[in-house]
């Protein structure tokens, strides 16, 4: 059975979490914490990364393209090759350009640290040029790439709700509010596995700080 590996507070690691579970595909959970990964699995001690039955394989998009090739029943791709590559644009879009420069925020906005004003000046008109690309590409219509649930909601799903509330949080206000993210995560959680996704990251994330605390 393939093994997930990583912790259900990483938003990456529930990327590929809620894919496994939108395909029905078997797998169990196995707990790595930072500090704590496969050397041979992940060899810059990334999370997640997944043992197969061939091998390793480590960061998460080169995950989700190896479950749809590996497991092709309930697709998350299209099978129209323009199609297939919207939806890849969109989930670059969404960890390149929106998550990747919001998570330079993340020490400030949920660990307790601090980030340099001129830090959170330079990020701004960064993070709002960003987010109104990505809002002509998206479509939320209803989900993020038109009428099918896609690799571009596994990614959305669990990254957009960190960039509203950690621009909320630094910036006094949500970047993402002009476009209709809220609708479609309110959309996102009504579906099952989401809800189980968003439950054990809740969990997890509690056991985490805890374990950050006690270290301290």
């Amino acid at each position: 059975m393939l093994k997930l590996c990583g912790f259900a507070a990483s938003n990456y690691y529930n990327k590929v979490k809620l894919a496994l579970l939108e395909k029905g595909v078997p797998f169990e959970e196995v707990i790595a914490w930072m500090g704590e990964t496969d050397a041979a699995a992940s060899p810059l001690g990334k999370v997640p990364y997944v043992l197969t039955d061939e091998g390793p394989i480590s960061e998460s998009t080169v995950i989700l393209e190896y479950l749809e090739q590996r497991y092709p029943q309930h697709p998350l791709l299209p099978a129209n090759p323009y199609q297939a590559a919207k939806v890849r644009e969109l989930l670059r879009y969404i960890e390149l350009h929106l998550e990747l420069v919001a998570r330079n925020l993340y020490p400030e906005a949920f660990f307790g640290g601090q980030v340099s004003d001129g830090l959170k000046a330079k990020l701004r008109p960064q993070l709002e040029k960003n987010i109104a690309a990505f809002g002509q590409l998206a479509a939320f219509s209803p989900y993020v790439a038109g009428n099918a649930f896609t690799l571009a909601d596994c990614a959305a799903a669990v990254h957009l709700p960190l960039v509203a509330s950690c621009s909320k949080i630094i910036y006094g206000e949500d970047l993402l509010a002009d476009l209709p993210v809220k609708d479609y995560l309110k959309r996102m959680s009504e579906r099952p596995t989401v809800q189980q996704v968003n439950a054990d990251r809740k969990t997890n994330t509690e056991l985490m700080m805890a374990r950050m605390k006690a270290k301290s």
